[in-house]
């Protein structure tokens, strides 16, 4: 079985962006956050977004329809923002 590395900082494999894909996944940054590929030198980012292309995708399709709070729902990283806004905001 060949390997093609997409991101040489981190080892990541064609196969596992197109995993991430199947599983959900995006955007670029999105594969970042499963995978950390594109976010030493990012060099690679412009293959994982080749990789993606502009197949279906649940939040695009939800982003063009104009419901951007039912993407921002989606997105796991939405609430641990929020949370630590108030952590910060209690803090203060």
């Amino acid at each position: 079985m060949n390997r093609v590395y997409v991101c040489s900082c981190f080892g990541v494999t064609d196969k596992q962006v197109k995993d991430h894909a199947e599983a959900g996944a995006c955007t670029p940054r999105q594969i970042a956050s499963a995978t950390k590929a594109g976010t030493d030198c990012g060099s690679c980012v412009r293959t994982i977004q080749g990789l993606l292309g502009r197949g279906a995708c649940p939040r695009r399709e939800l982003l063009e329809k104009g419901d951007a709070a039912a993407v921002l729902a989606a997105d796991p990283l939405v609430p641990a923002l929020a949370s630590a806004g108030t952590e910060l905001a209690e803090a203060a």
